[in-house]
């Protein structure tokens, strides 16, 4: 029996003997696409758009806020905000992004604010909710519902009908935006 060390891989042989091989092989540093986050699963986006604005009537710090499908603005009612001084952020954003959508901005210096929005869905529920954030699960005949965190027993066909419209077992989730309006997001099982 007979024992033998190869001083260079097969493939790297052949291809040196067939004359494809030129140089010798790279020691060192693997090849870029070993990088880490450049190979594997990407990351789902966050944002569809982000954008830069000039709001001169706006102070400084961050703010969140919703545009709802007929224009409305919608924000939170304890910021302190002049009317009209976030009309040039949903101005700059609409040049891209439709309504309905959240965003975030954020004070860059001077006037100028970054954005960034996503869309969202809307609904409008004709059941009075007593809380403002909902969760419907529905899995294999099972129902759970929780309003503001805490369990219900109550339902709501609405976000039940939202949820059967697009399979048999579903979570949806519905935050407040403005009295009968609701985000929704309809996650199936």
């Amino acid at each position: 029996m007979s024992f033998f060390r190869r001083d260079e891989p097969l493939h790297q042989r052949l291809a040196r003997e067939a004359g494809i091989l030129t140089e010798e092989p790279r020691l060192g540093r693997p090849p870029p696409w070993q990088e880490v986050g450049i190979h594997g699963v990407p990351r789902p986006r966050e944002w569809d758009k982000v954008v830069t604005a000039d709001a001169p009537r706006l102070g400084v710090g961050e703010l969140d806020f919703a545009v709802l499908p007929d224009g409305t603005l919608v924000v939170d009612d304890q910021l302190d905000l002049e009317p009209g001084s976030l009309d040039p952020l949903a101005a700059a954003l609409e040049t891209q992004l439709h309504p309905p959508y959240r965003a975030h901005a954020v004070w860059r210096g001077g006037s100028s604010w970054g954005v960034a929005a996503r869309r969202i869905e809307v609904a409008e529920l004709p059941e009075d909710v007593p809380g403002d954030e909902v969760v419907l699960s529905v899995a294999d005949g099972h129902r759970s519902l929780t309003v503001d965190g805490e369990p219900s027993f109550g339902s709501f066909r609405s976000l039940e009908r939202l949820g059967a419209g697009r399979g048999q077992s579903f979570v949806v989730r519905a935050d407040r935006l403005a009295e009968r309006m609701w985000e929704i997001e309809v996650t199936l099982l």
